[in-house]
């Protein structure tokens, strides 16, 4: 289940012009697996996981994301979802799909 709360939901829309459903269908588009942002100011517990994939209209969002586990339910609490940067996705090229 893909939790976002209305603070990430109004930055979203503000900072950076993403919709919910962007990130959505983001989701349902990924084709790589999930990377573990291991940065030192981003480290966090549980871990915060990324991708980047294609909206349906082509557009290609860097989704961050923080994974729960609730009873016997996984969350996905979405953290940010932006248009990725050349860098991020010749990162996600290079080791999102091992």
């Amino acid at each position: 289940m893909l939790i976002i709360s209305l603070a990430v939901r109004q930055k979203l829309k503000q900072k950076h012009l993403v919709s919910s459903e962007e990130v959505r269908e983001c989701f349902r588009n990924r084709e790589g697996g999930l990377l573990e942002d291991t940065r030192e100011q981003h480290r966090t517990d549980p871990p915060t996981w990324w991708f980047i994939a294609a909206t349906n209209s082509g557009r290609f969002l860097k989704v961050v994301f923080v994974r729960r586990i609730v009873g016997s339910k996984v969350e996905l609490h979405l953290r940010t979802a932006y248009p990725a940067n050349e860098d991020e996705r010749r990162i996600y090229r290079q080791f999102g799909n091992r």
